[in-house]
């Protein structure tokens, strides 16, 4: 990450919230991109040394995002994220949740709902993801699991593939 880029992670315990702000050195289509079609998040939502593979995706209301982040001993770690609003370039809601492998949602891990935000701030682009769990506790076991390095090493991964993106100046 560039260090002018903004970023910010922040927990409220009182209102259950993680909100996660992170700005990118690409156009707002190209960030959108990334975060909705399934060959490019294969490339980078999962922080190193952890790759993701997409079982099943139908970005659309309804529809649903169904994929492992696979660890480098093989190990398949499934999570579901079920699409409820969509405006395209613009947001998204999801719900985000453990699944196994057949997709059905893990009730005794921390289900979260996703407002997922794309800001035009040419040519950059601020991400920003409100995600909201059921309870405190919740919010303080994916704290625990990980979450902020977890997600810092997600973006940074998103990071790369924008710089090869823009470096080839790929239409996405």
């Amino acid at each position: 990450m560039k260090p002018d880029l903004h970023y910010s992670f922040q927990a409220d315990m009182q209102t259950n919230r993680l909100t996660i702000r992170r700005e990118f050195d690409a156009p707002k289509d190209v960030v959108w991109d990334c975060y909705t079609k399934a060959e490019l998040l294969d490339q980078w939502f999962a922080p190193e040394p952890f790759s993701a593979k997409t079982k099943s995706i139908s970005f659309k209301e309804g529809g649903h995002w169904h994929f492992a982040m696979v660890d480098p001993e093989g190990n398949e770690h499934w999570v579901r994220f079920d699409y409820e609003t969509i405006t395209p370039t613009d947001s998204y809601r999801a719900q985000d949740a453990f699944s196994d492998a057949e997709g059905g949602i893990n009730r005794d891990m921390p289900v979260s709902i996703w407002d997922v935000t794309f800001e035009d701030a040419y040519p950059r682009t601020l991400v920003q993801i409100v995600s909201t769990y059921e309870t405190s506790e919740a919010l303080q076991q994916v704290i625990d699991m990980g979450m902020q390095q977890g997600m810092e090493a997600t973006l940074a991964q998103l990071d790369k593939l924008l710089k090869v993106k823009m470096s080839e100046n790929e239409i996405v």
